[in-house]
């Protein structure tokens, strides 16, 4: 095995794990704020096990994947947070949206 596929092996290890305990802080919570963020992270740690993947075979059809998790994960959480901080203002009057 080449140091490259030890090392990519590794990563891929790793990011197991973190998605693991980021699981653990979605799961447990407490508040909404906590999951939005463990989601993002989540979503990253997705990203970047896809782009290890892609390293690891040489095989960029799935470049095209990350881009739209990517893009969708951004969407998605600045609108909850878009929400959330509304809600928390107590400013979510109608005219604003």
């Amino acid at each position: 095995m080449s140091t490259a596929a030890v090392l990519l092996t590794v990563a891929l290890a790793l990011l197991g794990l973190s998605l693991l305990l980021v699981t653990v802080r979605f799961v447990r919570g407490p508040s909404a704020l906590d999951r939005l963020v463990s989601l993002d992270a989540i979503v990253a740690v997705v990203m970047c096990g896809l782009m290890a993947h892609v390293a690891m075979t040489h095989d960029s059809a799935t470049v095209p994947a990350v881009v739209a998790i990517s893009l969708v994960g951004f969407l998605g959480s600045s609108t909850v947070a878009r929400v959330v901080g509304r809600r928390r203002d107590g400013s979510a009057d109608e005219e604003e949206l």
